[in-house]
């Protein structure tokens, strides 16, 4: 019998236009062992037309450490931060 591996859970957190998108200041995802970043991404914008929109412009933070690369594997217990571009200083 083969091993069921449990879901791997992730907060994401939404700042600015992407909180407006998303309608929530954060998520718990349940993703599957070995889902990416890019995973992640990709199941965010099947969530609206508005929020796929604005994340074509974001960055990514990871545990607070800027995302560079997509492909990245998460575990358990960590938070993406969602941040769309700030204007203004």
């Amino acid at each position: 019998m083969a091993e069921v591996s449990a879901p791997v859970e992730v907060t994401v957190r939404f700042f600015a236009a992407s909180r407006a998108a998303a309608g929530a200041e954060s998520d718990l995802l349940s993703v599957r062992q070995g889902a990416t970043i890019a995973d992640v991404v990709s199941e965010l914008r099947c969530r609206s037309d508005e929020l796929a929109r604005v994340l074509l412009r974001c960055s990514y933070l990871c545990d607070g450490v800027a995302v560079r690369n997509q492909a990245i594997e998460l575990r358990s217990g960590q938070t993406l931060d969602v941040l769309p571009p700030f204007a203004g200083g």
